[in-house]
């Protein structure tokens, strides 16, 4: 790696750009800065110098399936094009034998991870989900649950007048092994109020987190842009997640998620450009100093940006997936799934090296029909 940045055409960059060289962490002042900047080579070059150091050429993927139980939500959030009505009849609401023959149909590929979210129905109970992890767990023993964000622990809590740490602990003894990282998506009140105003507002998904993290459950983490965010409001976020990460070290990954305003009630905004996609992935490399794994999600981003991503910051391209719901229904265009083989192919091409891994980042040996995960 060159000891000098080769093209900077922003000179605000070039202090960062020191703190960088010298692994110095960098303030909020200093993502502002960056969001500000158009320099976006820059920026990248300065994210892949964070990401050779941390992870060298390895770009890690998984062989996941996702499930949504349930489009039924009583949140009418504007961001939204997948959550439906009980009474629509679009709607659909998964048996559990439905689930357990939705997991298995992805279990074809033997999947290491069942990735699981849906709406916040107003019948389900806690014990329908908890009974319905402990059947996945049951079925299929070796793959890991990554199951509820903080939004759907906090709805399932409050119907069951339990505090959350009652009920992570009640999901945890049902089967849950880690959360993903949805539900955050901008930590601004003032963007909160008119995107998400039905869900738990910025602190109260931190605290989730927290607690999740102190009893032993790891949790991915994520940010959604390209709507109505300032600058201020994305360093904001990254700057909170990062001090709750200095408390607890329990988040794994940082996903960027980038707005689709498709079919939502915010369908006039534009949907973000490939450029934005990169600057967002380059810059949270460079802010989030402790948290390990930075991933460019190829279903919202499509395959190409993530492969760029790779040299942007990014370590991770995601999984398999075999079946996404809720950006497709948001006018996501990309396929909604792709095959080993297929993710292989997309990391050689960009220049990295693959390494097939399960949710905690085990490298995974695997034959052609099991996988054996090396700790």
């Amino acid at each position: 790696m060159k000891s000098e940045l080769p093209c900077i055409e922003d000179s605000r960059l070039r202090r960062i750009f020191e703190k960088v060289k010298g692994g110095e962490r960098l303030s909020y002042d200093d993502g502002v800065t960056m969001y500000r900047s158009r320099d976006i080579l820059a920026l990248g070059y300065m994210a892949n110098m964070v990401r050779e150091r941390l992870h060298g050429d390895m770009t890690y993927f998984n062989v996941n399936r996702h499930i949504n139980p349930t489009d039924v939500c009583v949140a009418s959030c504007r961001l939204c094009a997948f959550g439906k009505r009980a009474k629509d009849p679009h709607s659909y609401t998964m048996s559990m034998e439905q689930v357990w023959d939705v997991a298995g149909k992805g279990y074809a590929e033997a999947v290491t991870e069942f990735h699981i979210v849906g709406g916040l129905h107003p019948e389900l109970t806690l014990d329908w989900f908890c009974d319905m992890i402990a059947g996945l767990k049951e079925r299929y023993p070796a793959v890991h649950l990554k199951a509820f964000t903080m939004v759907e622990v906090a709805y399932l809590a409050k119907r069951a007048s339990l505090s959350l740490r009652e009920t992570l602990l009640r999901l945890k003894s049902a089967g849950v092994d880690s959360m993903p990282g949805g539900g955050a998506e901008i930590f601004s009140e003032r963007v909160r109020r008119i995107i998400c105003d039905h869900k738990i507002d910025g602190d109260e998904w931190l605290e989730a987190a927290r607690i999740a993290h102190e009893i032993g459950l790891k949790s991915n983490c994520t940010m959604l842009y390209g709507h109505l965010e300032t600058p201020e409001d994305l360093s904001d976020h990254l700057a909170r997640l990062r001090d709750v990460q200095d408390e607890t070290q329990g988040f794994v990954t940082f996903i960027p998620l980038a707005f689709h305003p498709a079919n939502t009630a915010l369908s006039h905004l534009p949907s973000t450009s490939g450029l934005n996609d990169l600057k967002q992935i380059a810059i949270a490399r460079l802010m989030l100093d402790n948290i390990p794994h930075i991933k460019a999600y190829w279903i919202m981003m499509t395959p190409a940006i993530a492969q760029i991503a790779q040299r942007f910051g990014a370590n991770d391209i995601d999984g398999t997936v075999v079946e996404e719901k809720i950006y497709h229904d948001a006018g996501a265009t990309t396929v909604q799934h792709l095959r080993r083989r297929d993710l292989l192919h997309l990391i050689r091409i960009a220049g990295r090296e693959p390494v097939e891994r399960d949710t905690a980042y085990h490298p995974v040996q695997r034959t052609e029909s099991t996988f054996t995960v090396v700790v």
